[in-house]
């Protein structure tokens, strides 16, 4: 008797450990589900709260399935379902967008001419009243002189948005930014950022518009870097960018706050060694400056600590961008050693 109940328990033993990894996985599930859902771009939002709620229903439902086989057949059907769902949510260009995303840019190249169309260029008198204005450019690849690195502080160090400038020996400078694209019925989320919310854009702009609005009009903290890049590379990385702005505006793509943001994508378009890609100064953007001087890309003169001090973009109070702003705020930063 004895014998036959010891043989009972070691049998129920596992059963009740495995219920428990279903338990936890299911509620991992019903966590990342519904917040997928709940994030996402489904209309009317009647639809997008309903779909919330039914996916919490079922996985509850799941959770009071007692069979272990049971539950895991309802678990996995759940999973496929969610899965054939998000495979299936395209991303899309035919949104009501936030006015600073309105308008797409795009480029093509013929020769060695590449002609860039509705380039930005608003005028902000604050960061949400402006003049919208769009341009239009033709810029010579054997001009191509530069690439600055610029990175944008609002809160700590930790964190900052991370963007790439184009200059030529006529003094024009191209900047694009790679930012999520956000319909103007949504306010900016991190957490949004995890799941199918924001579309991926590159804004491309002048730098009065791009760079001015944040040294000028929300007052973070600027820091501009020269690449030491050899003629070569630069070409190879502002054709790669060039390429991924035309493709935008034909195919679509999710922005991804991990996997595909501001500077996973800088380091693609670079086409950077994937254990570049996998440096934690790459999820800690307010650090990706560091890794390029650790990579050899800025200015080694001086030690990173002062370099960083250097570069940073300052301004007077109460200035405006002005047409001359791009040489303005060069003025006083320590620019990239002769390049390679």
């Amino acid at each position: 008797m004895g014998k036959t109940r010891t043989m009972t328990l070691q049998h129920a033993s596992p059963q009740r450990h495995t219920r428990r990894v279903l338990c936890v996985v299911t509620c991992l599930f019903a966590i990342y589900a519904c917040a997928a859902l709940y994030y996402s771009t489904l209309e009317p939002d009647a639809l997008r709260l309903g779909a919330v709620g039914l996916c919490a229903l079922l996985c509850a439902s799941t959770l009071r399935i007692r069979h272990t086989l049971h539950r895991l057949g309802a678990l996995c059907g759940l999973c496929a379902c969610f899965a054939i769902w998000l495979y299936t949510d395209r991303p899309s260009n035919n949104r009501e967008w936030a006015g600073e995303y309105a308008i797409l840019a795009d480029a093509i190249q013929d020769g060695r001419i590449v002609h860039v169309r509705n380039i930005r260029d608003f005028t902000y008198r604050t960061e949400t009243d402006y003049t919208p204005h769009y341009y239009n450019a033709d810029f010579d690849l054997d001009h191509l002189a530069s690439i600055d690195l610029i990175t944008s502080y609002w809160a700590g160090d930790s964190i900052a948005h991370v963007f790439l400038s184009f200059g030529f020996d006529d003094g024009r400078h191209l900047a694009v930014s790679i930012e999520t694209r956000r319909q103007k019925k949504f306010s900016y989320s991190t957490i949004a950022g995890f799941f199918h919310h924001y579309e991926l854009t590159y804004v491309t702009a002048d730098e009065r518009d791009l760079i001015g609005v944040r040294t000028d009009i929300r007052k973070e903290r600027v820091y501009l870097y020269r690449l030491d890049l050899s003629a070569q590379t630069r070409e190879a990385v502002f054709k790669n960018y060039l390429t991924q702005i035309h493709q935008l505006t034909v195919q679509p793509r999710w922005y991804n706050t991990l996997m595909d943001n501001c500077t996973t994508e800088i380091l693609a378009r670079a086409n950077a060694r994937t254990r570049y890609r996998l440096d934690w100064r790459v999820l800690l953007s307010g650090y990706t400056a560091s890794l390029a001087y650790d990579l050899g890309l800025l200015n080694t003169e001086y030690d990173f600590a002062t370099l960083r001090r250097l570069s940073r973009i300052i301004r007077p109070e109460n200035a405006t961008p002005d047409a001359n702003y791009s040489n303005k705020i060069r003025e006083h930063l320590p620019l990239a050693l002769a390049n390679k």
